[in-house]
């Protein structure tokens, strides 16, 4: 079934091919109230729980609830992503955290958005939270504001775990990044193809008393502002080494310039290092330039590929 077929989602038919995906590591308080809800929400769903190593309850309460139960023992969200990706098949898809976080009666609000909209990925904006940190607030809006300054504009929450998708979104996504940066990568996947996207209000709960958070505040924010260089690096190549070209450049001639004025009025290169600094900096920019254009060619050639990979799901 295509997401072109439908026009509207009924959540209870039982033609509907949904697959709930939620990774896993030690959410043994909250995941199997998680599983239950979902169910009675998409009761013609299809839970999936990929454990990720957990060390608690979670596996038994998941399999109590009723949800299929897969591991993938490589710690890391992103691996464990690229997993459940890679091994269920479905109409669409529906992404979420297993802490109990997010609202199972939000969930046929982004299916029909996704549907109705023939889009390929929804985004669960997460507007409605309630008592959230203030240090994780203000660092999701930097990450997006420097998302949008680097990709361009299109989401006001790039780090919500709460998405659903298209079959063709899901078999011609990479995934290649390893742990929490795993949305942003989806984010730039879908702004780099061009795909049709959009974002639905959602409410976001604090986590339960007892259930502890995986996100390691500073640690995983310099992942995923180190993941957004390396994919800016693939995917924009040009824009990062051009601009190191220009900066190459301008530090040339703030160095080169008086030397110049200084040889024209005696002939004399007086400062012979400061002058070597400013050719070095002259050769510096030049390769970064010619760097910059060969990478994207080939970053041209990559979603080329991407494209027709994911016209072909």
């Amino acid at each position: 079934m295509s997401v072109f077929c439908e026009a509207k989602i009924v959540t209870e038919s039982a033609n509907l091919d949904v697959a709930v995906l939620i990774p896993c590591l030690n959410e043994g308080r909250t995941i199997g109230e998680v599983v239950k809800q979902f169910k009675s929400v998409l009761p013609s769903s299809t839970v999936y729980v990929y454990d990720n190593g957990s060390t608690d309850d979670t596996v038994p309460r998941s399999l109590q609830a009723g949800a299929l139960v897969f591991h993938e023992n490589t710690r890391g969200k992103g691996n464990v992503v690229r997993r459940m990706f890679a091994d269920v098949k479905a109409d669409f898809y529906l992404m979420l955290d297993g802490d109990g976080t997010y609202d199972p009666s939000d969930a046929p609000l982004l299916l029909n958005e996704l549907v109705e909209g023939h889009l390929d990925m929804v985004v669960g904006s997460r507007s409605k939270q309630k008592n959230a940190r203030r240090g994780h607030n203000i660092g999701n809006r930097m990450f997006t504001f420097l998302y949008g300054w680097l990709f361009g504009r299109g989401f006001s929450d790039i780090f919500s775990g709460y998405r659903a998708f298209s079959d063709r979104f899901v078999h011609s996504f990479p995934a290649v990044s390893s742990g929490f940066e795993i949305e942003t990568e989806m984010s730039v996947h879908a702004s780099q193809l061009g795909l049709p996207v959009a974002e639905v209000d959602i409410s976001y709960e604090e986590r339960i008393e007892g259930s502890d958070s995986k996100l390691r505040t500073y640690v995983d924010g310099w992942r995923i502002l180190w993941a957004m260089l390396v994919l800016l690096k693939n995917n924009r190549p040009l824009a990062l080494f051009g601009s190191l070209s220009v900066l190459s450049f301008l530090l040339a001639a703030l160095f080169g310039i008086p030397i110049i004025v200084d040889f024209s009025q005696t002939g004399l290169v007086e400062k012979l290092p400061t002058a070597v600094l400013a050719s070095g900096l002259a050769v510096a920019g030049l390769v970064q330039l010619a760097l910059g254009l060969i990478l994207e060619s080939l970053s041209r050639a990559r979603i080329e590929i991407k494209r027709l990979s994911y016209l072909n799901s």
